[in-house]
């Protein structure tokens, strides 16, 4: 049988992923041409609309499952996502030269920010301590496929469940990157 246990897991990915969208965030707020401030937003928003529906898809089970207060950190991390892509909804249509364009990237940042300290400084070691270390393994692979199918945009009217991404999210996904595709949108 082969060792993991220097395997890189499901939580290493996600954490990963919290860094590089804290540096977009930087990139975005130094960023002073207009372009490249709609850039780098359109790139924000993609992978956190990727990073969530991957979570969504495969971690929240596994939190459900393994985790003594599960659903109910479940449905917590739920409704930041829904309030997370309420503010990506409106970061993507907005005018990135208007102040309204800053304070709704700040609103998001706050967000982002107390989202990842739950999970990183609770949840995460939850998971650790709760679920074999092969199926965070195995979580890994399945979360890095499901980001790239996952769409590309924020749907906050869209479910956040793990069977509508599953069923429905692929060709939301592959409707998502054709749109991006056809109007040159950075992803």
């Amino acid at each position: 049988m082969p060792d993991h246990s220097t395997d890189h897991d499901v939580l290493d990915v996600l954490t990963t992923d919290h860094r590089e969208v804290s540096e977009l965030f930087e990139q975005i707020g130094s960023a002073v041409d207009p372009a490249e401030r709609r850039d780098l937003s359109d790139s924000l928003i993609s992978e956190l609309v990727r990073h969530s529906v991957a979570e969504e898809m495969y971690v929240y089970p596994a939190m459900r499952e393994h985790l003594p207060d599960g659903d109910a950190a479940v449905d917590d991390d739920t409704d930041e996502h829904k309030q997370l892509e309420t503010l990506m909804k409106e970061l993507e249509s907005a005018d990135v030269s208007a102040p309204e364009f800053l304070q709704t990237l700040g609103q998001l940042r706050m967000l982002f920010d107390h989202h990842i300290r739950d999970e990183e400084g609770e949840q995460f070691p939850q998971l650790r301590e709760h679920v074999p270390a092969q199926t965070l393994v195995e979580l890994k692979g399945k979360v890095e496929t499901a980001k790239k199918i996952a769409p590309t945009r924020p749907h906050p009217a869209s479910p956040n469940a793990e069977l509508f991404h599953k069923m429905v999210g692929p060709g939301v996904g592959l409707v998502d990157r054709l749109r991006d595709k056809l109007t040159g949108r950075a992803t």
